[in-house]
């Protein structure tokens, strides 16, 4: 995987102290920690119903010490902002046409020498869906690892690492136990989250 913001020495420590003091003055808690047999592994990261969920989103993985990278559609990374968008640790995917991401995202962290926690959106957009997008759930299946149930809240201004849940291969039982865990928090924009 390319190098990012998280494995950048000094900015990281920079980056790390200003995010834990600003997420502390603004009444924000981190809540959390990743296990030690977690260092790779999937993150789902719900509810995303806002653009302010990237930039929280990348000051919790500071303050938890976690090595992120995320999937963006691939409209964030269009010039000049595409090396901004990686170094941050984005992963740019391509909505809207037949690939091969899960595959793809496997090699990656089959490959990868340390830590990497790949967070996926499960929703696969910030506007309301009926139905959440799978893709996270074969990734992990795929690369042998377990899923991090991560979460944010605006409304109790918490955000961090739920309970890890190892996939059983049955994904509709999985989904419905992932999904109630989830029912319980609120996004930015609270009407476009639904863990039904």
């Amino acid at each position: 995987m390319h190098r990012t913001i998280f494995d950048t020495p000094v900015v990281n420590t920079v980056l790390r102290a200003l995010s834990v003091s600003f997420l502390k003055l603004t009444g924000w808690q981190v809540q959390g920690s990743l296990p030690a047999d977690c260092h790779k592994s999937v993150f789902i990261a719900a509810p995303h119903t806002s653009n302010w969920d990237l930039p929280y989103t990348l000051m919790v993985a500071f303050a938890l010490r976690l090595n992120i990278y995320w999937m963006g559609k691939n409209q964030l990374f269009k010039p000049p902002f595409r090396a901004v968008m990686m170094w941050l640790g984005g992963i740019p995917v391509q909505r809207d046409s037949a690939n091969n991401l899960v595959a793809a995202s496997v090699e990656a962290i089959e490959a990868a020498d340390g830590p990497l926690q790949l967070v996926v959106p499960p929703e696969g957009t910030r506007s309301k869906v009926r139905y959440w997008k799978t893709g996270f759930y074969y990734i992990a299946v795929g690369a042998k690892v377990p899923i991090v149930m991560a979460y944010m809240d605006y409304e109790k201004k918490i955000s961090g690492l739920g309970p890890v849940f190892h996939p059983s291969g049955d994904i509709d039982a999985d989904m419905v136990a992932i999904k109630a865990f989830y029912a319980q928090f609120k996004g930015r924009n609270a009407s476009q989250f639904s863990a039904e």
